[in-house]
């Protein structure tokens, strides 16, 4: 009896899952993925799984093909991936990785390539403070589960080139050396499929960006304008990260000037405080700028020469650089108006040539930034007119505002026109007390209590936004002020003491959304009897009854 052969081992399979997120174009690079493919002969499938609608709502695609043509019975490809079981996975965000690797899609036998930008939850941006993931707890827990890890900024890229991400992940796929197909197979794929349009070569732009990166295995450096830049800033006495913010400075900031002023703070302070500065620049000019540097510098000379003393330090200059830029209407109008959000809007609906953007914006002005604006004297006499007649948090105006079109632009920019008479508004008068009070009340904490002085220091974080989110906050800070704060100040011994409940208290405001700091009591619920009637009381009886 002549033995069985054993059947041909068949080529192993290759499992690729693309995490990405709505109108990135995942399900053209898994298409992209199919048809290099199916040009090399090679059996292929392709399943995708819609998310929930979250952040434009996210979709995994998952393809298996075979590693060699088929020379046996056609293989059984799986129809959705297995945790354990992805050879290489890509995500076009950050977070979409981390919500790969929760699942168990990676591990010891994964290639996994992700960008290094963020699109933003709803939870994130509902957070009263800062409510952002640690980016880099994904990154660590990538790079100690995978194989080999890839990390570069896909959406910087992306944009730089006119395209969208899935153009770069296309190139990252081949960069890396996780397709069996030459580059060249992938770019005639992307060539055939735009026919020469110009999507095309902003896609092949894309891809060879991707394929630069992933080859490098991720970041590449600066080019040789920064580092020029840098070596000016290097005998300035700035640490390292503060002269990297410094360089980021817009074109035209006069970096020279302010050099000294923040090599003279601690280094731990430098970088904070060069971010702070450039927003103070942009938002009132170089005499806002220095005031603020002279707030931080006083600041740090109270902290003294204490690590922990000077961390909150940094705590305080960044709520300074914060509370300074608030959000008036002049501010949100400049904001608006200006040309790199357009830019950044065109870029992210992938605006093409010939195609129009319409931006409408939804403005709910009210009596509070009317007179927020106007000057001191006028700007309180109106509050105290509306206050009498029940005005305020009422009297809204709804004005959808196309600020693409002439009239609305122009509106825009007479409002942001503004700006040199902001010093003389009600509001940046009312700013200005409670910002010394404030800064005031450190100078005498920090060599007291720094534990107070660290609560003290995030105090403003209640204070953002305008309108009625902008109203909750400065009740917050009235309140926290009034009950904890001006108290301590009188009996400045007990601080210590105080600590704990200011600290709790802040917490809770910030964890709110109205102005009372304590959860709402719950209604009381009076139980009620049901009666049951032949008829209706007082109805006439129904004919034949």
């Amino acid at each position: 009896m002549n033995a069985t052969a054993p059947p041909p081992r068949p080529a192993p399979i290759t499992r690729v899952l693309i995490a990405a997120l709505g109108g990135e174009g995942g399900g053209v690079l898994a298409g992209w993925l199919v048809q290099c493919a199916r040009d090399a002969a090679l059996p292929v499938q392709a399943t995708s799984v819609p998310g929930v609608a979250q952040r434009t709502g996210a979709t995994s695609y998952y393809i298996e093909w075979l590693a060699a043509p088929a020379d046996t019975p056609p293989p059984v490809f799986a129809l959705h991936p297995l945790a354990g079981q992805v050879d290489v996975l890509i995500a076009s965000e950050l977070l979409e990785a981390g919500r790969m690797v929760e699942r168990g899609f990676v591990a010891a036998n994964t290639t996994l390539i992700t960008s290094t930008h963020r699109v933003y939850t709803t939870l994130e941006k509902m957070a009263p403070t800062d409510g952002r993931f640690d980016p880099q707890a994904v990154l660590r827990a990538g790079r100690a589960l995978a194989r080999r890890c890839i990390a570069f900024d896909m959406g910087g890229a992306a944009r730089d080139n006119g395209t969208v991400v899935s153009a770069v992940m296309f190139g990252a796929l081949a960069g890396a050396g996780a397709l069996p197909w030459p580059r060249a197979a992938c770019e005639a794929v992307i060539t055939a499929g735009g026919r020469g349009d110009p999507g095309a070569r902003a896609s092949l732009a894309g891809f060879a960006a991707g394929f630069a990166a992933a080859a490098a295995g991720g970041e590449t450096g600066s080019g040789a304008d920064a580092a020029g830049r840098a070596a000016a800033l290097a005998g300035a006495g700035l640490q390292a990260e503060a002269r990297a913010a410094l360089q980021a400075a817009p074109a035209g900031t006069d970096t020279a000037a302010w050099q000294a002023a923040l090599g003279a703070l601690p280094a731990a302070v430098q970088a904070t405080a060069v971010r702070g500065l450039l927003r103070c620049l942009d938002f009132q000019g170089p005499a806002y700028g220095a005031r603020f540097l002279r707030e931080v510098e006083s600041l740090c000379r109270a902290a003294g020469g204490n690590d922990a003393a000077i961390t909150v330090a940094e705590d305080a200059a960044r709520s300074l650089a914060l509370w300074m830029c608030f959000e008036d209407v002049i501010r949100v109008a400049d904001l608006k108006s200006r040309r790199a959000r357009f830019a950044r809007l065109q870029a992210e609906v992938a605006v093409r040539s010939g195609e129009v953007l319409r931006v409408t914006e939804m403005l709910k002005p009210g009596v509070e930034e009317v007179a927020a604006i106007l000057p001191r004297r006028i700007g309180a006499a109106l509050m105290r007119m509306a206050a009498r007649r029940g005005w305020i948090g009422r009297a809204h105006v709804g004005l959808p505002l196309r600020s693409t079109s002439a009239w609305g632009f122009v509106l825009l920019r007479l409002l942001a026109a503004l700006q040199p008479l902001r010093p003389h508004s009600l509001r940046q008068s009312e700013e200005d007390e409670a910002i010394a009070a404030w800064c005031g009340a450190l100078r005498r904490v920090f060599p007291l209590s720094t534990p107070y002085a660290a609560v003290l220091a995030r105090l403003p974080d209640v204070l953002k936004g305008y309108g009625d989110t902008q109203r909750r906050g400065r009740a917050h800070y009235a309140r926290l002020w009034a009950g904890h704060v001006a108290p301590a100040l009188t009996e400045l011994p007990t601080l210590g003491a105080r600590t704990a409940a200011f600290g709790t208290a802040l917490n809770s405001a910030l964890s709110l959304p109205t102005t009372d700091a304590a959860p709402a009591a719950p209604v009381a619920i009076t139980p009620q009897p049901l009666r049951f009637f032949p008829t209706r009381p007082g109805a006439a009886a129904p004919p034949g009854g």
